[in-house]
């Protein structure tokens, strides 16, 4: 295991009256972890490799993420009991010291990298609070067998599946960042191999498929367009209440994106698709959070996507 980093000395007052501006607002949007909860996020944290080891990068550092943009980072995280990670990448510089600032009760299950071009050099990560889950025992990347799909041979980024037990309820979660193209075309074929693999798994005898969720960048437009369409096409249904919120800080009224999901299969649309969640019961609960206006203030929000992300994270609540 890579060494778990440690920032340079005293935290400076600018990290900590932006943590606690985080803090204030994760307490204000969110809900406590409690003893019969589950809470559910997804990330994709902006090229998360290196790291400047300093607790503000200069001018000419380069990554621009710093120890104070992980803190922040790290504040969030903190309030979820598994988070999917997208975008962590070859380098583990970042991903040991988010650890690191987390603290000993958070554990990580990552895949390897990748490997080509269209990879980018991505990891797909889960990282979790070992004192509110721990790992089943299950993981796996998903891989198309020979002549699955017409449309794709193989994905690009090798989706992720890992699964975990939340008292006496065990759940798996698949994440995915699904290939960006050249045109919402280039999407739909890996969207469509996806979801049918997920239902295929859902649905086959004697094997080990409780409680099949999926969570990360599927790099969707917007409802009712193809790429949505073929992403809810087996019987996979986000909830109502992710679909209002922004996925990214670049988002405005007028443009309006569903990259990031989390699902299951419950679409309330199909009488015949019942849900199949045995154990979990979604509260009602979930939504993004908004870090641009609590944290790093006084950078461009290009600035900003670079130290922390141009993502939010997107979270969901269920009970046990």
């Amino acid at each position: 295991m890579a060494t778990l980093l440690a920032p340079p000395g005293p935290v400076p007052a600018a990290v900590t009256r932006d943590l606690d501006r985080l803090d204030a607002a994760l307490d204000d949007q969110l809900p406590a972890k409690t003893a019969d909860n589950l809470l559910i996020g997804t990330w994709n944290l902006r090229a998360f490799s290196d790291l400047t080891p300093k607790w503000q990068s200069g001018a000419g550092d380069s990554p621009k993420r710093d120890w104070h943009a992980l803190s922040c980072i790290a504040a969030v995280i903190d309030r979820f009991d598994v988070t999917a990670i997208q975008e962590s990448r070859r380098n583990t510089t970042a991903l040991f010291a988010l650890l690191g600032r987390l603290g000993p009760r958070f554990k990580v299950l990552a895949s390897d990298v990748t490997e080509g071009g269209p990879g980018n050099g991505e990891r797909l990560a889960y990282i979790y609070d070992s004192d509110r889950v721990q790992p089943s025992g299950l993981v796996g990347e998903l891989v198309l067998p020979k002549g699955t799909s017409s449309e794709v041979d193989q994905f690009a980024r090798t989706p992720y599946a890992a699964g975990f037990v939340r008292g006496e309820t065990d759940f798996i979660l698949t994440t995915v960042h699904v290939l960006w193209g050249s045109s919402p075309r280039d999407r739909i074929g890996e969207l469509t191999a996806f979801v049918e693999w997920m239902r295929t798994w859902a649905e086959r005898p004697d094997d080990w498929n409780h409680n099949l969720l999926v969570l990360g960048d599927f790099n969707l437009d917007r409802m009712g367009d193809p790429l949505f369409d073929a992403f809810v096409s087996t019987g996979l249904w986000p909830p109502a209440e992710l679909n209002d919120v922004r996925r990214t800080i670049f988002d405005s009224g007028e443009e309006h994106h569903f990259y990031d999901q989390i699902a299951w299969f419950s679409d309330p649309t199909r009488p015949d698709m019942p849900s199949l969640l045995d154990g979990l019961t979604y509260t009602g609960r979930g939504g993004s959070f908004d870090f641009v206006p609590l944290a790093l203030q006084g950078l461009t929000k290009a600035q900003l996507s670079w130290r922390i992300s141009d993502h939010y994270p997107l979270w969901v609540e269920f009970t046990v």
